[in-house]
């Protein structure tokens, strides 16, 4: 199994972990609401998981140009 993390916004590659024995619970998925995991979870066929964050460079961006935030898909 593999938990692949994608930014939200300009959809970069951020991270992956491949682990079978690493859980939800270590993952810190137990701390978001129902709402927070249906939008930022996806499990995938085969086993993976798909998790969308914010990277560095878009989180920079939103903190300089809150105004982005407003926007469907600010940074694509």
């Amino acid at each position: 199994m593999s938990v692949i993390y994608y930014c939200r916004h300009c959809g970069t590659k951020v991270g992956e972990i491949e682990d079978d024995t690493v859980s939800e619970y270590a993952l810190g998925f137990h701390y978001l609401t129902p709402e927070e995991r249906s939008e930022l979870i996806s499990y995938q066929s085969g086993g993976n998981i798909t998790v969308k964050v914010v990277c560095d460079y878009c989180k920079s961006a939103l903190d300089a140009n809150p105004e982005l935030s407003l926007l469907p898909n600010p940074l694509q």
